[in-house]
């Protein structure tokens, strides 16, 4: 079977996803373009070999709908020839899409393959995808979990309280992922895989001035009388701060073997070294990135100790800190360049945006071993190891 090695990986700057954000006035299919075009031009590749593009969006729907992936090829100019294809695998879905194009290329399916993900959050917000008075889950999900399935918010929040987090380490560490990003930002850490877009050169829900006193102050953000009755554990700690933005942005990663890397005269960042998908509590929710670790590493043959960096989306505090007493992983091996909290959270564009975050944070501190987990909406999880090569 032949291996699976990145060869270039690019992502925009981030940008709010409300009204008045820095990216708001890009289409998404532009967004994606930008970050596709970016992709074959650094990688100096002739974009009409590429024989597949597997992008990532969450909210398919209005701007998004119709196979956006398939309209970020055209508008970034590849021939008519090239094919896209658009997966959700909810806040992983761009991640599922590097595991389908890996796996694509090490069957023989493909020689050159994109992977990558956008969501515009400002132009189509969270939801948008489920008219008001629809119910997506349907009546066999109702009669398995009778008590009802709950917001991501809430399954935060009862993270929080099942591993006894409390506001204080939150706080804490949302503060320390902004202080990341902004050193990584300060040092010129991120030049190397952000593509500058209409002015915009930098991620904009970075806060470098960002304090525990200051997050200390926030009000909770999904405090509900209906659900504190429900769940009475819940201590109402999580807050727009210890918590993700809503956000906009594109990432692409380029996938081939080594044989054809050589071939085309192409540097190999990193080799897709094993994968891991897994289901986990629909309620609970965000915490499959515990099995999805534990299965990756399994099919690695590898330990934790191994494991020389971690991007592990930060979607919520309490879900990185969970995994983090669960698994044992040391902290400062984590996010090294700061996560969601800090860098932002454009849903379907996440996946690609660690990846991208990760292969150059190896090739940066020297990192053999790395891997990558993400907690996604209905109680899933992905997780995949690098390598260097």
């Amino acid at each position: 079977m032949r291996d699976a090695v990145i060869v270039e990986a690019v992502r925009t700057p981030v940008g709010r996803g409300r009204p008045n954000g820095a990216l708001a006035h890009v289409h998404p299919a532009e967004l994606l373009a930008h970050a596709l075009r970016t992709l074959v031009e650094r990688a100096g590749v002739d974009p009409a070999l590429v024989d597949d593009v597997i992008g990532g969006t969450v909210d398919q729907v209005g701007e998004q709908a119709m196979n956006t992936t398939r309209y970020a090829v055209l508008s970034a100019g590849f021939p008519e020839s090239v094919p896209a294809t658009t997966v959700d695998r909810q806040c992983g879905s761009s991640q599922q899409a590097v595991h389908f194009a890996a796996q694509g290329v090490m069957a023989g399916a493909y020689d050159l393959v994109i992977a990558c993900g956008v969501e515009s959050m400002s132009r189509v917000p969270m939801w948008s995808n489920v008219p008001a008075g629809q119910d997506p889950f349907g009546p066999g999900v109702a009669e398995r979990y009778r008590e009802g399935l709950i917001p991501q918010g809430i399954s935060a929040e009862l993270i929080a309280a099942k591993w006894s987090l409390s506001r204080e380490e939150m706080d804490a560490f949302a503060v320390s992922s902004h202080r990341k990003a902004a050193a990584a930002w300060d040092a010129g850490l991120f030049d190397a895989e952000v593509a500058p877009l209409d002015g915009v050169t930098r991620d904009e829900c970075v806060r470098p001035d960002s304090t525990t006193e200051i997050l200390a102050g926030l009000r909770p953000a999904y405090h509900d009388p209906d659900f504190a009755e429900r769940f009475p554990q819940i201590e109402w700690n999580v807050t727009a701060g210890n918590a993700s933005p809503v956000n906009d942005g594109a990432s692409a990663v380029l996938i081939t073997s080594s044989e054809t890397a050589a071939r085309l005269g192409l540097r190999p960042l990193a080799r897709l070294h094993s994968f891991a998908v897994t289901g986990s509590d629909p309620v609970l929710m965000l915490t499959g990135v515990v099995p999805a670790t534990e299965k990756v590493l399994r099919r690695a043959s590898l330990s934790l100790d191994d494991i020389d960096l971690f991007e592990v989306n930060e979607a919520f505090s309490s879900v990185v800190l969970a995994w983090r007493q669960e698994t044992g992983a040391d902290l400062a091996k984590v996010n090294v360049h700061g996560g969601a909290i800090a860098l932002g959270h454009p849903l379907g564009a996440s996946g690609t945006r660690l990846t991208t975050t990760l292969v150059h944070a190896m090739r940066e501190r020297g990192a053999r071993y790395a891997l990558q987990t993400m907690c996604e909406a209905g109680g899933l999880a992905n997780a995949m190891i690098l390598e260097s090569v």
